[in-house]
């Protein structure tokens, strides 16, 4: 049975009050209160999520966004709330000394990770969507894109079952999604998704 959106609420409201990472910059950045059965896990937020106060809200979410219209039609807003938009981590992890966003530590994926768990027993998700490097390597270990980017994978996670459908990251800064072969392996990934049972029966 699935969650009620105000099961979900209530675990978005402890989310938002985590200080497990002194490191991480609070607040946790969040998505809406969707008891979806599509789960889509990002890596972390950049500084501009947690000011605009929802995942994707900056460059890669135009992309991310533009990917789903494509397959499916919908906008951002049907994505928003048909989809339970998660993360690896869930707090901006701020900016490296030498540029760029750094990287969570171990230790920070470990502690976010207990929030995704949680999310697993609660959604109960049909179909995991794990977007970029980071997020692909906590479902299916480390794996070049080339092999990974196009296919369904059985998922077993923390005793749940789903079928798992990677996606490159839509990162500005990343060309493998606009070059050759990755952007025909993204083609393959949308349309995988966009015919999946469990989009089907959240469009209807």
């Amino acid at each position: 049975m699935s969650a009620s959106a105000a099961a979900v609420e209530k675990h978005l409201a402890a989310l938002r009050a985590c200080e497990r990472c002194p490191r991480m910059h609070r607040p946790a950045v969040v998505g809406r209160a969707v008891a979806s059965r599509i789960l889509l896990v990002g890596q972390a937020p950049g500084d501009k999520e947690p000011k605009l106060g929802r995942p994707f809200a900056w460059t890669a979410g135009k992309t991310l966004f533009k990917w789903w219209h494509a397959a499916l039609g919908w906008t951002e807003d049907e994505v928003r709330d048909r989809v339970y938009f998660a993360a690896v981590c869930r707090c901006f992890p701020g900016k490296n000394p030498t540029g760029g966003d750094r990287v969570p530590a171990p230790e920070e994926i470990v502690n976010c990770s207990a929030w995704l768990e949680r999310e697993f027993a609660l959604l109960q998700p049909q179909l995991v969507l794990p977007v970029g490097k980071l997020a692909i390597t906590q479902f299916l270990g480390e794996r070049p894109l080339l092999e990974t980017i196009g296919r369904v994978f059985p998922l077993t996670y923390r005793g749940h079952t789903a079928d798992c459908i990677p996606l490159p990251h839509p990162s500005g800064a990343s060309p493998w999604h606009r070059m050759e072969p990755g952007k025909s392996l993204l083609h393959t990934a949308l349309a995988r998704l966009a015919t999946h049972p469990a989009v089907a029966s959240t469009a209807a």
